[in-house]
């Protein structure tokens, strides 16, 4: 199909704005609003890209950059042989207890995506090293992007404008109109005022979850949430409201990934990070991956981050305390670490421990917490390259001191957490004992994302509350995520590439736009 043939201008009967006629709508240009929108350029259609932002991107740039996949060239390349029916099979362990509210329909559909979608993102130019073991996976999935999550944002707009793609940034879609009962028309607010417009084959919401909207976070989670700031402050649901507008109904709404704790950024952000992804960078860091000793290699690949990381819970199953900035205890053990830093002043604490715990967390399967690049990284690596939030002293006054918090405060506070720990028979954590001492923080309580998504089809079409299809309307990633948990590395960004594409397709293979 001409994508040319399918614009141009038609004026809506009932507002004196002129609608613009195209293919494909597409809302948000995170990894599934770019993957949408290049499927059905693909497919010749004419598409339109909407982004509230200046910048392209959303939550993906702020992920930590892994995809898990299988049948992928790095695992053959490894004498890794895997199948996505195993891969469908290991992701329902992640769930747990909460395997009851997953949808393991939707989750066969990203499991038998994953291998098409990943080379599908090598052709577009992104590099990625891995596979990296994450268990109960029964093989190696994990890869991890090159040199950051920026990396997508930057290779897939790059593709989606060859392709013929109309990227419009600045503009906040705010709402969606029928014309015979389809979904037709999106308003969105520009800097040069309202614009609309039409489409031919369908309009696919891809704006990303609500971690920065209390209203919804108080609708569908709790007050707690709701209170707790996101990781990303631009994720305010606009795609989740307009479908609910439209009719249809949010699956999982209270499930939220937060509050938990993430270590704050550096307080100025390295050149190392700002790097695009030229080939010549992201081949050579992959070079250097395979074949650099690790003591040269981790210290690098720790400076190319953009996300905030998340301090594993294994921390505080082995004996770590929590504290506020003043030096005050947060809880005892086993507690919810994340419930308690939110209570905090400013949601900021400190995560303390001794010698014993420091060793621990030196190896695998201790590990500080994930990492791009490295998949996992561990305490030697934040002493390199995160000196701002990595302290270290003999004594606890001395370690006081680095924290500017009062040594006999401090000294209390540690003192408590033992003493919770004596008491408690249900865990077996080990106390705080003799030094060395050393403190991790501050980390800040974040929602780092919602799992409520709208309720779809296999094909990604948005479903009333009775089962019905809201004609003319899509969503992919967290808009679409239909009920799905994704627990474990690498599936949001993984269905968020896969549900784009599927999105992308049917809409387009919707058009009714002549050739």
């Amino acid at each position: 199909m001409n994508a040319a043939s399918s614009t141009g201008p038609d004026t809506d009967a009932t507002h004196s704005v002129v609608a613009t006629c195209v293919d494909v709508i597409v809302i948000g240009a995170g990894g599934a609003g770019l993957a949408a929108a290049s499927m059905a350029a693909s497919l010749g259609r004419s598409v339109v890209l909407l982004e509230k932002n200046a910048l392209l991107g959303g939550s993906t740039s702020w992920s930590v950059g892994s995809v898990s996949a299988t049948s992928t060239p790095h695992q053959l390349q490894a004498g890794i042989l895997d199948c996505p029916q195993d891969h469908w099979e290991d992701m329902q362990k992640f769930a747990g207890p909460f395997a009851s509210r997953d949808n393991p329909g939707l989750g066969r559909v990203l499991a038998e995506g994953t291998p098409e979608m990943f080379r599908w993102l090598i052709s577009a130019g992104l590099e990625f090293i891995g596979p990296m073991p994450e268990p109960p996976h029964r093989r190696a999935r994990m890869h991890n992007v090159l040199p950051n999550s920026r990396a997508f944002a930057t290779r897939l707009g790059n593709l989606c404008r060859r392709q013929g793609v109309q990227i419009v940034t600045e503009a906040c879609a705010q709402q969606i109109v029928f014309e015979n009962e389809r979904a037709t028309i999106v308003q969105a607010s520009t800097p040069d005022g309202i614009r609309r417009w039409r489409a031919a084959g369908g309009i696919i919401l891809a704006g990303g979850d609500y971690s920065a909207s209390r209203a919804l976070k108080t609708r569908f989670a709790s007050p707690e949430a709701a209170q707790a700031d996101p990781v990303n402050p631009t994720s305010t649901g606009e795609g989740i409201q307009l479908g609910l507008d439209c009719g249809g109904e949010v699956l999982n709404g209270d499930y939220v990934r937060g509050p938990f704790l993430r270590f704050v950024p550096p307080p100025k952000e390295g050149w190392l990070t700002k790097l695009p992804p030229w080939r010549i960078v992201t081949r050579t860091m992959r070079w250097a991956h395979d074949h650099l000793p690790s003591f040269l290699l981790r210290p690098l690949m720790m400076k190319f981050l953009t996300t905030t990381l998340a301090p594993d819970a294994g921390l505080f199953k082995a004996g770590a305390a929590l504290i506020d900035r003043d030096g005050s205890y947060l809880g005892g053990t086993p507690f919810n670490p994340h419930l308690a830093a939110a209570k905090a002043p400013e949601g900021l604490g400190y995560i303390i421990f001794n010698q014993r715990i420091a060793n621990l967390f030196s190896a695998w399967p201790h590990f500080i917490s994930t990492a791009p690049g490295i998949a996992y990284a561990y305490l030697a690596d934040y002493q390199r390259t995160r000196g701002d939030i990595c302290f270290a002293a003999p004594t606890i006054e001395e370690l006081a001191l680095k924290l500017n918090i009062d040594p006999q405060r401090l000294s209390e506070s540690i003192q408590q957490h033992n003493s919770q720990l004596d008491k408690n028979s249900d865990t077996q954590a080990l106390s705080i004992g003799s030094g060395p001492y050393y403190a991790l923080g501050p980390a800040k309580a974040y929602v780092v994302f919602t799992n409520g998504g709208l309720r779809v089809s296999e094909t990604l079409e948005v479903l009333r509350p009775d089962g019905s299809a809201i004609s003319g309307l899509y969503a992919a990633g967290s808009n679409g995520q239909g009920g799905q948990l994704l627990e474990g590395h690498g599936h949001h960004l993984g269905w968020a590439f896969v549900s784009g594409r599927i999105a992308g397709r049917q809409a387009a293979l919707q058009s009714t736009t002549e050739s």
